[in-house]
């Protein structure tokens, strides 16, 4: 234990951070890697691999995840800007070339390959734009002149378009879903609502009547016809888990889903495990998203309150759009469970989220010392 009479960047990160946050992050992480045991055997045998082969890979990518949301969670908010556009920069290139020269997996470049690791740069585009756009929205904001939002929309119609271009539909939705909210929080006045309301809308049609994919997907939602053997499989082991589950290693439907270690992760804890615990994954999720939020109503800096708010979105978005599939109650879609699947991009980006979430959320007294003082001068208002 770190003593409050310690002074050190150390003993400073330690006082300052939400240790709640913190703690519900590492215990997501501990919840998918005790999952790995029971998820990833079944798919490695499959693949002809070592049974702990996705056990290993799971624990080895741990280990960076968690130094790089450390590391990050020391950022200052300005540090915080500069090093979500530089990796925002870099993912965007990435994204670009995947279109390019990245690997071509079930008809979709999303990953470059490095020697042995495969990078999904979408992944780390995420937590960057968010942070960018709360920057925009916030500049627009604190001077109308500067046209934070305009820059905003423009930066949203690249990052929209790379994705469908891979094509990724269901992170297009997540994005749009997330920006869309901070735009609102930002003040978006009536007419933009209206107006991307419609080519929200409008993007939706074209994409069920362009990408046979997305039209198949949605069909088989509405009508139950064709191939749904991964959501009816699931479905069966979150009905076979009951209350409390089959116990540790004695799932049987799991052996049988495609992709149980990745995207219907949460259908095998509900069979091992049962229910009960799925509702206590999904209240870890629910207390991020709410304590995030709460954050961001006390906020007085708008970016601040914006990048919280969206970063939390963000993961709350992503993990309720994981349970739904997975609980058939949204269109089959890949999307990974955050810090509990299996997937060393997924991992390490969630990772640079938590981080990002960590450092804008830390208790900084200078900076309550430096507002009382504004306070007594009359230079801030107790509204601003």
């Amino acid at each position: 234990m770190v003593s409050r009479a310690e002074r050190g960047p150390v003993a400073d990160w330690f006082w300052t951070i939400d240790r709640l946050f913190l703690a519900a992050f590492i215990l997501l992480m501990g919840i998918g890697f005790m999952l790995s045991f029971a998820a990833s055997p079944a798919v490695a045998e499959r693949l002809n691999l070592d049974s702990f082969h996705f056990v290993k890979r799971h624990a080895l990518f741990l280990a960076p995840a968690i130094a790089t949301m450390v590391a990050i969670s020391f950022l200052s908010p300005r540090q915080v800007r500069r090093t979500a556009a530089i990796l925002l920069v870099v993912s965007l290139a990435m994204m670009v070339l995947a279109l390019f020269f990245g690997v071509e997996v079930k008809g979709a470049r999303r990953w470059i390959s490095i020697g042995s690791l495969s990078i999904q740069p979408s992944e780390f585009m995420k937590p960057a734009f968010v942070v960018i756009c709360a920057w925009l929205f916030s500049e627009h904001a604190r001077q109308p002149d500067i046209p934070g939002n305009l820059f905003a929309i423009l930066l949203f119609g690249i990052v929209a378009a790379l994705l469908v271009a891979q094509p990724d539909l269901g992170q297009t939705v997540l994005i749009t879903a997330v920006w869309g909210g901070m735009f609102f929080m930002a003040g978006m006045p009536w007419i933009w609502i209206i107006l991307l309301g419609g080519l929200a809308l409008g993007g939706f049609a074209f994409a069920y009547f362009l990408f046979d994919h997305v039209s198949g997907r949605i069909d088989r939602f509405l009508t139950g016809e064709g191939d749904t053997f991964q959501v009816d499989t699931a479905r069966e082991a979150i009905i076979r888990g009951d209350w409390f589950g089959k116990g540790p290693g004695e799932g049987l439907v799991k052996r049988i889903i495609p992709d149980s270690h990745t995207d219907f992760i949460f259908s095998v804890a509900a069979e091992e495990f049962g229910i009960v615990f799925c509702m206590v994954i999904v209240a870890v999720f629910a207390f991020v998203v709410m304590r995030g939020l709460n954050h961001a109503f006390k906020e007085r800096n708008d970016f601040t309150r914006f990048a919280v708010a969206g970063l939390v979105l963000l993961i709350g978005t992503q993990s309720m759009i994981n349970v739904g599939v997975n609980l058939e109650l949204l269109p089959a879609k890949g999307m990974t469970l955050p810090l509990i699947s299996y997937g060393g991009s997924s991992m390490v980006a969630i990772c640079v989220t938590a981080g990002f979430i960590l450092a804008l959320t830390r208790h900084r007294p200078e900076k309550r010392a430096s507002e009382r003082s504004l306070f007594r001068s009359g230079m801030l208002s107790p509204a601003e």
